[in-house]
């Protein structure tokens, strides 16, 4: 069932939508070459904490057996890594990399959850435009992101952008409604057919994260039971802020 927030428990959505905001600022002012995801996996959680927050990855169960839970407070996935990468003293950015950070910060009982990906030094003309077409694809997206419309039309948006600017959706992998639990109803696909899916209606909050390959959409999973790669080898980029659906126009509540 998706959850309808009321006026206070959307006050605590913005408020924890607030923080992770904060922790990926100062995430983006410490990125630079020579920098550890370690180290910006720590500036993320002493972030969140200073307000009052939790980092809610740290310690997500993985729920297979033999997995260990995740041991970051971000997921730090760097170039061909599409999502889910983790921290590491070992993982040092390069001039060139990219790097997709997200990170989820909980409050008073709620999540809010957002991924940049972020260009370390100086990166290639078609890395970068990756980059740009799956931010530009969230907001190709939440142009839908309104009372009456459908879920697939969020959806449809997003996928039929990607693909006509020549990339691949990660079709294994969505986004997915947040409130009290970083993960609720609905899953949120990033292609699909327009009218197709729930009504959307004011006080849902959504996480919405197109998850792009540049080149063939087929993923793997490392043997850490986490990180999932392209199987081409070709760079990803991930973008997710959680939004509110309103009267009128959407709320980006990880956007201020």
């Amino acid at each position: 069932m998706v959850s309808i927030k009321n006026q206070k428990e959307i006050e605590k959505m913005r408020e924890a939508g607030r923080i992770a905001n904060l922790a990926q600022k100062a995430i983006e002012k410490a990125i630079r070459p020579g920098i550890t995801t370690y180290e910006l996996d720590k500036i993320a959680e002493e972030t969140m904490r200073k307000n009052g927050a939790i980092p809610a990855e740290k310690g997500y169960p993985s729920g297979v057996k033999g997995i260990p839970a995740f041991p970051g407070s971000i997921c730090a996935s760097i170039n061909d890594v599409v999502i889910h990468g983790i921290p590491s003293k070992r993982e040092i950015l390069k001039d060139g990399d990219i790097i997709s950070i997200d990170l989820v910060a909980y409050k008073d009982g709620y999540n809010g959850d957002c991924t940049r990906t972020y260009l370390v030094g100086n990166v290639d003309k078609e890395t970068k435009r990756l980059v740009e077409i799956t931010q530009q694809s969230f907001f190709e997206g939440i142009k839908f992101a309104k009372k009456g419309f459908r879920l697939g039309d969020i959806s449809h948006a997003i996928g039929e952008f990607v693909e006509k600017n020549g990339y691949s959706i990660v079709r294994e992998f969505e986004g997915h409604g947040i409130g009290r639990e970083m993960h609720e109803e609905p899953g949120i696909p990033n292609f699909g057919k327009a009218g197709r899916g729930i009504r959307l209606e004011p006080g849902m909050t959504l996480a919405i994260e197109p998850m792009v390959i540049m080149g063939k959409p087929d993923i793997l999973q490392l043997d850490d039971g986490w990180t999932i790669i392209s199987e081409d080898g070709t760079n990803a980029a991930h973008y997710e802020n959680t939004i509110l659906i309103t009267e009128n126009e959407p709320e980006i509540l990880t956007l201020l």
